[in-house]
Formats: structure tokens, C-alpha cells, sequence
């Protein structure tokens, strides 16, 4: 019965506006916002509050007023998800190359998800939205790239679950539990679909991005490298994210805005951008022609450096090391190499990045450029609904700059 009653207590007005630290008036525009609900006294005395949502207010307005500042016109997000410092990662204060080397892609994603380990944790796509998945991107022209796909695997999925407006913290993990591998299921099969009883989430997109037989160290490599690039932190797409899930858009929506955002060329574009490189490295027999032509043309050779790393970016060194185990790798790993080789001589200074070990996984089994784009987006959708996730546990539409006005002043004549 204490527990009943603690569940049931409510604040008044006074009460509500002395636990934030506000006037009442304050705690009218907090209901107008969304930010906390009300219910009238039944004897006509005014409102109350449910005191848990009260103080779950506070806290984040004082987490708010704790953070640190804008500098530099950068935007700067809280958040408990991934720490990047001294050239090392990590998840929820876990070395992230640690934790995807030793376990598996899904079960880093729980860890995101609810900093709990989850050992032997397996996602099962619903039949229904994986049906109207792959009826929506068999739909698509032929020519349709991966994140074409996946956008449309998206919003079938959304459509196909009723539950998607509900934003409690179950709710969105029962949602991301599924959308992973109906993301995975929908693309189109190119390679032998017989799993022999392995359900890991590699070993299903394995088929989606090559027709080669894979082999156990192989799948262990692709595997890794769903762990490693499961976060990172703010880039572009999981701030679109962020914003999104601000404005309180479902799960599926928040996905799809990252998924937007990935397309752009300066984004998701990079790992093709490095297998194409790669491949011709190793038809033309040498780095040097290949890096002189790139720079000749005043481009930046991709696959090296990364402008949140000072040295050697982790993944990528994680990744080569796992890489060298297999024969069938060692052509494109010298490749790489040399490219490293002559851009050292060059001067340039630049280490290769996460993009260039992942290029050699897609040249080394037959895989197209744009598979490297798959598995990131694929990979990165954990790290995205960690993001949501957290998100929603904010202030409503916290993420809603002010524009600088730098247009003519009014008033002006109608054109």
C-alpha cells in the first residue's frame, strides 16, 4: 500500500513551482509546453502534479543549467552514450573495441541501449513488417542505392507497427529490437541464404552483400565491425536524429531523419568512396599513380585521417588486426598499406581511418562499393535509437536553435 500511495502522490501548484524552483505562472507555460500534464481538483481547488514528473523535470533543468556552454558557435549535446578522448572510444565508459571484440553486434547495441550486458541477445524481425518491407523495396527501380532501400524498409516498418507513437523506454527497445533485422531481412539476397542454425545479425546482411560462401573468421570480422561502428558520438546523421526525437517523432521517424542525413556526400558516401580507390589501387598495381591523381585534382584521398583523432583511429586498427588473419584479405591489406605509405611520404601526416579498413573487408569478398555504406547504416541505427532513447528523457524541442537574421530589414515594398 506505501508503494501505491508513493505512486499516487501529487504536488499542487505552489508545491510544484517550490520542488522546480519557478513561479507558479511557470508551472502553467511547463503544460502548455508538453513538459509536464496536470489534473484538475475534483473540488474545483486548482490543478495537481504527479510529483515523480515534477522532479524528473527538475533534474533535467538542472542537468541543463550544469552543462556546458556553446563556444565557438559549436552546438554542444549531453550526453551519456559515447566518450571519445585520447584516441580511444567508449561506450557508456567501456573501452568500445574492447567491447565489440568480445562480443557480439547485438549485444553491444543492448549495451547502448540500456547499459546492461545482455549475453546471447538475438533480434527477431515481426513477419508482418518484414513482409511489407520487401514488398515496399522490391517496389523501388532497379538502380536503387542501400540507404534508398533502407529509408523505404523504414517507413513500411513504421506503418506495419501500431505501437510506434509510444515513447516509453520499453516500447522504443521492443520497436529497435525489430527494426534492426527488418532493415537487415528486406534488402535483397545475393548470397547463400543456408545460416546453418547461426542467427547473428552479421551472418544475415553476409548474404545481403556478397555472393561469396562467407567463413567463420570472415563473419567474425563483419560482426566487429557492426560492434565498432554501432556509435560515435555527434556526427551529422545522429544529431538529425536527436532533433528529430527533440520534436518527440517516433523511433522509426528519428531513424529515417538519420538516414536522410547519411545520403549526403559528405557523410555516408565515404567508405564507397575508399573501396573504389582501393580497387583501382590493386588493378593498377600501386598506390602512387593512383594518390598522384587524386591529388593532381586537388582531392582529398579518402580513407585517411579522421578530425576526432589526432593519431591512429582505434576502429581502423582494430579492424587491420583482425584482417590480417585472413588470406584472403592480404592483396587489399597490402593495397591499403601502400596507400598509408605514400600519402607518409607525401607528408601528409594522416593515419588510415575506419573507412579504409572497412574497404578492404568489401574489396577482399567480392562485395560492391557501396556495401561499406550498408554496414554502417545498419551498424549505426543502434547507436541512433540510443540516441532517441536519451533524447526523450529531455525537454521537448530543447534542440531548436535561434536563426541569426542577415537578410534585409523590413520594411520592404511587395514585390
Amino acid at each position: 500500500m506505501k508503494d501505491q500511495a508513493e505512486d499516487e502522490r501529487r504536488l499542487t501548484t505552489r508545491q510544484a513551482a517550490e520542488v522546480l524552483g519557478v513561479k507558479p505562472a511557470t508551472v502553467y507555460a511547463y503544460v502548455s509546453r508538453g513538459q509536464l500534464t496536470s489534473r484538475r481538483d475534483p473540488v474545483g481547488r486548482g490543478s495537481s502534479f504527479d510529483a515523480r514528473e515534477v522532479e524528473a523535470l527538475a533534474r533535467r533543468n538542472r542537468r541543463e543549467a550544469a552543462g556546458p556552454a556553446v563556444a565557438s558557435g559549436e552546438l554542444s549535446v549531453r550526453t551519456s552514450l559515447t566518450l571519445i578522448e585520447d584516441d580511444r572510444y567508449y561506450f557508456r565508459g567501456v573501452d568500445a573495441v574492447e567491447l565489440a571484440s568480445r562480443h557480439r553486434y547485438e549485444e553491444v547495441a543492448e549495451w547502448l541501449w540500456t547499459g546492461t550486458p545482455a549475453p546471447g541477445a538475438r533480434f527477431t524481425a515481426p513477419p508482418e513488417a518484414l513482409a511489407a518491407a520487401r514488398r515496399s523495396v522490391a517496389a523501388l527501380p532497379e538502380h536503387s542505392g542501400p540507404i534508398d532501400r533502407l529509408r523505404v524498409a523504414v517507413a513500411a516498418a513504421a506503418v506495419a507497427d501500431p505501437l510506434r507513437f509510444d515513447l516509453s523506454e520499453s516500447a522504443v527497445l521492443g520497436s529497435a529490437r525489430c527494426l534492426i533485422p527488418t532493415l537487415v531481412g528486406a534488402l535483397p539476397e545475393v548470397g547463400p541464404t543456408r545460416w546453418g542454425g547461426d542467427t547473428r545479425l552479421a551472418r544475415r546482411l553476409w548474404s545481403r552483400l556478397t555472393a561469396r560462401e562467407p567463413d567463420p573468421d570472415a563473419l567474425a570480422v563483419l560482426d566487429l565491425t557492426l560492434g565498432l561502428l554501432a556509435d560515435h558520438d555527434l556526427a551529422a546523421s545522429t544529431l538529425a536524429v536527436r532533433v528529430a526525437a527533440s520534436a518527440r517523432a517516433h523511433p522509426y521517424a528519428a531513424v529515417s531523419a538519420g538516414l536522410g542525413a547519411l545520403e549526403g556526400p559528405l557523410h555516408g558516401a565515404a567508405g564507397r568512396l575508399a573501396h573504389r580507390m582501393l580497387a583501382e589501387v590493386l588493378e593498377r598495381g600501386g598506390a602512387a599513380p593512383v594518390v598522384a591523381e587524386y591529388l593532381r585534382a586537388g582531392r582529398r584521398v579518402p580513407g585517411l585521417g579522421h578530425r576526432l583523432y589526432r593519431g591512429p583511429d582505434p576502429r581502423a586498427g582494430a579492424l587491420f588486426a583482425r584482417l590480417e588473419a585472413l588470406p584472403q584479405a592480404s592483396r587489399a591489406l597490402e593495397a591499403a598499406g601502400d596507400v598509408a605509405e605514400v600519402m607518409a611520404r607525401h607528408g601528409g601526416g594522416l593515419y588510415p581511418n575506419v573507412d579504409l579498413a572497412v574497404a578492404v573487408l568489401t574489396v577482399s569478398y567480392g562485395m560492391p562499393a557501396e556495401a561499406g555504406e550498408t554496414v554502417f547504416a545498419v551498424s549505426r541505427t543502434a547507436g541512433w535509437i540510443a540516441h532517441a532513447l536519451e533524447e526523450y528523457q529531455e525537454r521537448p524541442l530543447r534542440m531548436r536553435p535561434s536563426g541569426h537574421y542577415a537578410g534585409p530589414r523590413p520594411p520592404r515594398p511587395l514585390p
